[in-house]
């Protein structure tokens, strides 16, 4: 129906890994995130819509949320986090801290934001650092609540659960609390894998490097790895995908899909 040149629009070059986010689509505009420069168009033309402020390199994809009661897109580039209005992509607020732009933002129940640093090669930190963003009649303003060593994603995007953030420190899971960044546990081995949360179960559904899925508890006070099996063979860095009742996962060289039942049935 339409297509544009992405890179073109924005004078960005594509990047060794490529562009690797996922599009976001708010009301009638498709925003897509081009090596850490966001770019809107009209999702039923293709049309340019607006084109976000200028910014460091990065994998993230675009993060719709609600801060201080405002709709805004939360993008983490090689700069930092910024954000930027729905319509017409003008800056709200950043935060500066340079890193390589890979794993989402996340927002605590209490409306602040988490950023993971990715490996840090730009700026030479690493960890999960909590800022709070807020707007008054002098604009906004964005604060520092705590850096925090004891989560470190690499590319593995991390999870916020009844208080705390779980997620890869490395190859191993790990645990945070959101007072203080500290953390409660670091455990199982899963190589660079990824997760997904099932808050309902206080679950996380982690499929690991190697192909291999497995439950593992959500819960802070000690880690726990309840079942696991192989489901794919080969180097698997994808995110695991649960639709009803049918889990997807894949990776360069294979798909499966598995039908889930309720224990007892």
């Amino acid at each position: 129906m339409w297509s544009r040149n992405a890179a073109s629009d924005t004078h960005k070059k594509i990047p060794g890994w490529g562009f690797a986010s996922s599009p976001l689509v708010v009301s009638d505009v498709v925003v897509v995130a081009t090596a850490g420069v966001l770019a809107a168009y009209d999702v039923a033309t293709g049309n340019p819509r607006w084109l976000g402020p200028a910014g460091g390199g990065g994998y993230s994809s675009p993060h719709l949320v609600t801060l201080d009661g405002v709709a805004q897109i939360l993008l983490l580039n090689g700069a930092g986090a910024i954000s930027v209005a729905p319509d017409d992509g003008a800056m709200l607020w950043q935060h500066p801290w340079p890193s390589d732009g890979i794993v989402q933002p996340a927002v605590t129940a209490d409306g602040d934001v988490l950023i993971g640093s990715g490996s840090g090669f730009a700026g030479g930190k690493v960890g999960v650092r909590r800022i709070a963003a807020g707007h008054g009649p002098a604009g906004w303003t964005v604060e520092e609540r705590w850096t925090s060593i004891g989560l470190k994603p690499y590319f593995n995007d991390f999870v916020v659960h009844d208080g705390h953030a779980f997620g890869f420190d490395g190859s191993l899971l790990a645990c945070i609390d959101l007072k203080d960044g500290k953390r409660k546990w670091k455990d199982g081995r899963y190589g660079n894998g990824q997760l997904v949360l099932l808050p309902d179960q206080d679950v996380l559904l982690v499929l690991s490097e190697e192909g291999e899925l497995a439950l593992v508890g959500a819960t802070p006070d000690q880690f726990g790895e309840l079942a696991r099996f192989p489901a794919i063979k080969g180097k698997t860095w994808n995110h695991p995908v649960l639709v009803g009742d049918v889990l997807l996962v894949r990776n360069g060289q294979e798909m499966a899909a598995f039908r889930l039942s309720l224990a007892g049935r």
